[in-house]
């Protein structure tokens, strides 16, 4: 086996892990947000919070973490998911690591540019 495919058998698992905690939230948590902050508030049916509560419900560790949790990994998810969508789709195979590391590092990008927006709130 040579050196490449030792590496992408090493980290292809790991991509794959991100791809499917990134999926799971993004099922299970983002419908939720969309439902509140975009119907039920803009209609009425709630109503919206206010920006004190909203900026002591975010300035509390978990909520960070959670926020964390639920961008960076919509963000792999995301990569992943394009990365195969052209790598496939588009069959543009004979650019797969420069698409691999464009996807990745644009959603490397977005976490930290997450973390550090998170940490200066």
């Amino acid at each position: 086996m040579n050196k490449s495919a030792a590496r992408k058998r090493f980290m292809e698992p790991f991509w794959w892990s991100l791809f499917g905690a990134g999926g799971t939230l993004a099922a299970l948590l983002m419908p939720i947000h969309l439902l509140l902050s975009g119907l039920a508030i803009p209609l009425g049916l709630i109503p919206a919070p206010a920006y004190e509560r909203l900026a002591t419900l975010i300035a509390l560790p978990p909520t960070r973490l959670y926020l964390f949790a639920l961008i960076s990994l919509s963000l792999f998810h995301w990569a992943h998911r394009f990365r195969f969508t052209l790598y496939d789709g588009l069959q543009l195979k004979h650019l797969n690591l420069l698409i691999a590391i464009l996807c990745y590092g644009g959603a490397a990008l977005g976490t930290l540019a997450t973390g550090y927006t998170l940490w200066a709130i």
